[in-house]
């Protein structure tokens, strides 16, 4: 049997979507104000990085609004999964940046160049950087309250994006402090490697989500926990399997009652083990399969495959 009911719905999060986009706009207008004011290759790598969150924020967008829809006749898991598209795509534009901003740095760094009105430019990129810390806390605490990826990995790439700014920005001032020229290009190229990390991992974690990798640990102790404790009550269990799509956590296991029992027993005390389980782990849609204890071809399906007999 399976129930699907969740104990909370999932509001819409594309408002925080529309508010990375807003902030990549601003910030994308006030690092290329501070590259141009200065010169400074490091803050074009930074202006090019906020071009990449806003890249990042209209994909995430796409892909959760996608997320957002219920399930249907081919999609009968619901759309959670669009979320790790989103992800991936992100991860990926950031080696793009990555990759982009070594090229600068190497052909700056073989051609060094004084930077020009030091003092406004930094100004104008911490401004930059508040407002992107700012986003960055509240997509992440969005993203964790409301198991999204998609968020999750839009504000990694914010923080990454902080940063980067505040070693840009202490890589100028002493550039101007020191007329070390050198130091400008350099700053950058250790940027590009931060934001190749932070890319690799993005893709990794989507990677994994894609292969319907099992819930973390935690939440699997749980489950198991609250399983013991129904063995007292003359029940067993085996085959437990889980795995995550975006927001949404998927339960199955194999529930195995005395023979002796009516359907409806055995029905009413699956229904108490999935209502547990949703109450452990919220947004999952649990499904579980009855077994009499005492017949042997119960233990010919713990395997995702059922053994023959």
């Amino acid at each position: 049997m399976a129930n699907s009911a969740e104990n909370t719905l999932q509001p819409s999060l594309t408002r925080y979507a529309w508010l990375s986009i807003a902030v990549a706009l601003a910030t994308i207008v006030l690092k290329t104000a501070a590259w141009r004011m200065t010169g400074s290759v490091g803050l074009l790598s930074d202006a090019i990085e906020s071009l990449v969150n806003l890249a990042g924020a209209m994909m995430a967008l796409w892909m959760l609004t996608l997320a957002s829809r219920p399930a249907d006749d081919d999609h009968a898991h619901g759309h959670g999964k669009a979320e790790y598209f989103s992800s991936a795509f992100e991860g990926f534009l950031i080696l793009v940046a990555a990759l982009g901003i070594a090229h600068t740095a190497i052909d700056r760094l073989l051609h060094p160049q004084p930077l020009e009105t030091v003092g406004v430019g930094l100004l104008v990129s911490v401004v930059a950087s508040i407002l992107n810390l700012m986003t960055a806390v509240a997509l992440l605490k969005a993203g964790k309250k409301h198991q999204s990826i998609t968020l999750e990995a839009d504000a990694h790439h914010l923080l990454t994006d902080v940063w980067t700014s505040v070693g840009v920005i202490a890589g100028v001032g002493l550039v101007s402090l020191t007329d070390w020229f050198w130091l400008d290009p350099a700053v950058a190229l250790l940027v590009a490697a931060n934001i190749v990390w932070t890319g690799y991992q993005l893709m990794r974690r989507s990677a994994d989500g894609l292969m319907d990798i099992s819930l973390p640990a935690e939440s699997i102790g749980k489950i198991e926990s609250l399983l013991t404790r129904y063995r007292e009550k003359e029940l067993d269990f085996h085959a437990l399997r889980t795995r995550q799509a975006g927001g949404r956590s998927f339960v199955s296991l194999h529930v195995l009652v005395p023979g002796h029992w009516t359907v409806q027993q055995g029905h009413d005390w699956a229904e108490r083990i999935e209502a547990d389980i949703r109450d452990l782990v919220p947004r999952t849609h649990v499904t579980t399969h009855l077994e009499p204890l005492e017949d042997p071809a119960s233990m010919n399906d713990q395997a995702l495959d059922r053994t023959r007999y």
